[in-house]
């Protein structure tokens, strides 16, 4: 009886953590569709005008473009550094791998308002000012080591014996590369770039340090947005951003459980 009593607690605990966590994103998708200017429960009716102000909006318009095309750009560029780097990490030894590895994986440790304050710090002992490039580049090292780790993980279940197959066949290292690995490898490498995209479209703390007033970003738009009123269209953004955010790693996990279950 106390051990379930202990269980019941624990339960009930946990779906209180739940609620409090996951009530206010309720709330504000549902006063999304609010036709009032000012949110209340309950609510007036049914409406799609505040999605309907966004997509007239410059500012959010810009903003949105801004984000997809860092994102984007954040994803490939990541990927592009992950495989390779992955694949050292996986397949080869040499002087310095353990501590080259760490670097690479520091920033998913660091606090993002260390880490971007670090990289701020930085280019202003080199004198340069702040640029579309530069948020790119601090993006990049945000999310690297997520694609590294997605990867790492799916190479090191890769026999290496199918890249020696080919290679006693008579394809050379790059070929073994594009026709064994990558292949088996695609799934892992695709969840990567949709988590590295993800996370560089919903940061907000160190893109805070790096954008500048030509490069805002959706999260930064809402927190620009928060601090002067509060505005119905928030909820709607916030909305968009809620399913954007949910939905990409929800698919990014689904392939990555897919292909550890071999399918």
């Amino acid at each position: 009886m106390k051990i379930f009593s202990g269980w019941s607690l624990i339960r009930g605990y946990t779906l209180l953590v739940y609620l409090w966590m996951f009530t206010p994103i309720v709330a504000v998708v549902l006063l999304s569709f609010n036709p009032q200017q000012f949110g209340s429960f309950p609510m007036d009716g049914f409406s799609l005008k505040w999605y309907g102000k966004l997509l007239h909006n410059p500012t959010i318009l810009t903003a949105f473009k801004n984000s997809l095309v860092l994102g984007s750009l954040t994803a490939v560029f990541a990927t592009a550094i992950g495989i390779p780097a992955a694949m050292a990490f996986v397949r080869y030894d040499f002087w310095g791998k353990e501590g080259l590895n760490t670097l690479l994986l520091a920033p998913i440790m660091i606090p993002e308002v260390v880490l971007g304050v670090a990289l701020l710090l930085f280019i202003r002992w080199l004198e340069q000012p702040k640029s579309f490039l530069l948020l790119l580049i601090g993006h990049v090292v945000l999310t690297l080591p997520y694609v590294l780790l997605v990867v790492q993980a799916r190479l090191v279940g890769i026999r290496r014996e199918y890249e020696e197959a080919a290679l006693s066949l008579g394809a050379n290292p790059f070929q073994t590369f594009m026709e064994i690995t990558f292949p088996l490898l695609a799934p892992a490498v695709f969840a990567g770039m949709l988590f590295a995209f993800t996370i560089s479209f919903d940061d907000v703390t160190a893109t805070l340090f790096w954008a500048t007033a030509r490069n805002q970003t959706v999260p930064v738009q809402i927190f620009g947005m928060l601090r002067n009123s509060i505005s119905p269209e928030i909820n709607a953004l916030g909305a968009v951003m809620i399913v954007l955010t949910v939905s990409l790693p929800l698919a990014a996990g689904y392939l990555s459980r897919k292909f550890a279950r071999g399918n």
